[in-house]
């Protein structure tokens, strides 16, 4: 027991430690090391309890990305600044400056900014604390005796896999198995390595996938802040998406769609009706359990503030969004609407109105009151159903089984539209145009229409409420829309010393 009770003792600091060093970097003598973590987790798994926490903490918290600034927030910031680089969410107003960089497409080509850095330290951070985890309990391809550490060990192979795929996404223009793109750590004791190939980088994330999901195939989860074996699965499907392996993504689509028990947030659900909504507002995870792969649900005892995707979005909430600094749908995008589709209704559609275009009845505080929500208790959403229910009928059309693409995309279409006929007369590429259509249109803000962009090989044109470049067109291999290696990997990294072409 005294035993024990020291290595949770110790735990706690590397946990400490891990949040407060940058990624890579030698652990101080007077903390516990990765192999003697290892060492421990041998004798009793659950000393991985902690790091394992404090990964899904990273995913949430402020100054992940290495900064105080008031855009680095974890994922959720990253959804937003990709929905930008994608086209579909405006920065309204620059009263402020933060997110200005990505309106102006100035931060991402510019390896001396910050703003190159903050992702690559944020994903890293996530990849080098999943790599305390997994050697401490054997590496990804052994099967820990215990119970608690195969469970322990699939999560951190699928945090890890996670922030690999989302690091291939940043920092390519477009998927070319052959081009060198990122370093590779399977663990902890190499400090540098040359770049992967983009083909090994994502060999290296479908392999995590797969053995997390045999690790995690008993595992039930206690909260959706956790990852289980759909969200190996979420990730492992965007993996082969990117790459266009279709064949694959239908395969693992299909496991989420018609295995996990959840389904599709219905049209009571996705917008809020009026006085006394209870439901909407994409704010809850316990609200929408029936429809979250993998979320946060955010407490008091959470400590986040102003600094959240909720004081960028939400107009309710005490910070910018309410003092004027919206994140607010593309006006082209709004128009490609039909007119019956409810999600026109999550947002304010007032032309020349202080707020028009605000996401008001889509993100919201459940009080609806200006400026009330100061401290965060609103969830924060990963992955939803309609992810991979959309993502699966992507993978059925670029197949040729438009039937099949048709029946997927209509159950969520029922749910949004009065009349859902028209697909009927869809095939080939306008099924898939449609497809993707729907993608930008379900999941707007939450940091998925980047993904789609690249895996469409879109163009993507600003419409005319933007404030840079309205009415301007971009591929999705432009260099602007992708991020540099920064320069403090390229200073301090000897095997690597240029960017990615």
């Amino acid at each position: 027991m005294k035993l024990n009770n020291l290595f949770y003792i110790l735990i706690a600091s590397v946990l400490f430690i891990s949040c407060e060093e940058e990624f890579l970097t030698e652990y101080p003598t007077s903390f516990i090391t990765p192999k003697q973590i290892t060492d421990a987790s041998a004798i009793n798994p659950d000393l991985q309890g902690g790091t394992v926490a404090g990964i899904y903490e990273n995913i949430y918290k402020t100054g992940t990305g290495g900064t105080t600034n008031h855009d680095d927030f974890g994922q959720r910031g990253w959804d937003i600044a990709t929905d930008m680089l994608s086209g579909d969410m405006v920065l309204g107003a620059k009263n402020y400056g933060w997110y200005s960089g990505y309106s102006e497409l100035t931060s991402t080509v510019d390896y001396t900014s910050i703003r190159n850095y903050m992702p690559w330290r944020y994903y890293f951070r996530i990849i080098n604390l999943s790599n305390i985890v997994i050697e401490g309990l054997g590496g990804r391809d052994n099967v820990p005796d215990s119970e608690t550490g195969r469970h322990y060990l699939g999560q951190a192979l699928t945090t890890r896999a996670y922030a690999y795929f989302y690091l291939t996404q940043l920092y390519q223009d477009g998927y070319d198995p052959s081009e060198p793109i990122l370093p590779l750590y399977p663990d902890t004791a190499t400090p540098n390595v040359a770049k992967s190939t983009a083909a090994e980088v994502f060999a290296f994330i479908e392999a995590d996938c797969v053995a997390a999901k045999s690790l995690l195939s008993d595992y039930s989860r206690s909260s959706v802040s956790s990852a289980d074996k759909y969200v190996a699965s979420t990730v492992l499907a965007y993996t082969y998406g990117a790459q266009g392996k279709w064949a694959e993504t239908a395969t693992e689509t299909a496991i989420v769609v018609n295995d996990s028990g959840l389904r599709v947030v219905n049209r009571d659900e996705s917008v809020y009706s009026g006085s006394g909504d209870t439901v909407g507002g994409f704010n809850s995870v316990n609200n929408y359990a029936a429809s979250v792969i993998w979320g946060t649900d955010l407490t008091t005892d959470s400590n986040m503030g102003l600094v959240s995707f909720w004081g960028k979005v939400d107009y309710y909430s005490y910070s910018y969004a309410a003092a004027g600094d919206g994140k607010i749908m593309d006006r082209g995008l709004y128009a490609s609407m039909r007119s019956d589709d409810v999600r026109a209704g999550q947002f304010l559609n007032i032309p020349g109105h202080p707020v028009d275009m605000f996401p008001l009845y889509k993100f919201y505080h459940e009080d609806r009151v200006f400026f009330g929500q100061r401290t965060v208790t609103a969830d924060y959403f990963y992955f939803r159903y309609s992810d991979m229910l959309l993502l699966h009928a992507e993978a059925q059309a670029n197949l040729g089984n438009d039937t099949a693409a048709r029946s997927t995309l209509e159950i969520l279409l029922a749910e949004r539209l009065d009349d859902t006929t028209y697909l009927a007369s869809l095939s080939g590429q306008d099924l898939i145009d449609e497809v993707y259509l729907q993608t930008r249109l379900e999941l707007w803000g939450e940091g998925k229409s980047y993904l789609a962009m690249k895996r469409n090989k879109a163009t993507i044109t600003r419409g005319p409420n933007w404030i840079d470049f309205a009415g301007q067109s971009f591929s999705y291999d432009d260099d602007k829309l992708s991020f540099e290696i920064p320069e403090a990997e390229i200073r301090d990294n000897p095997y690597i010393n240029g960017q990615n072409e």
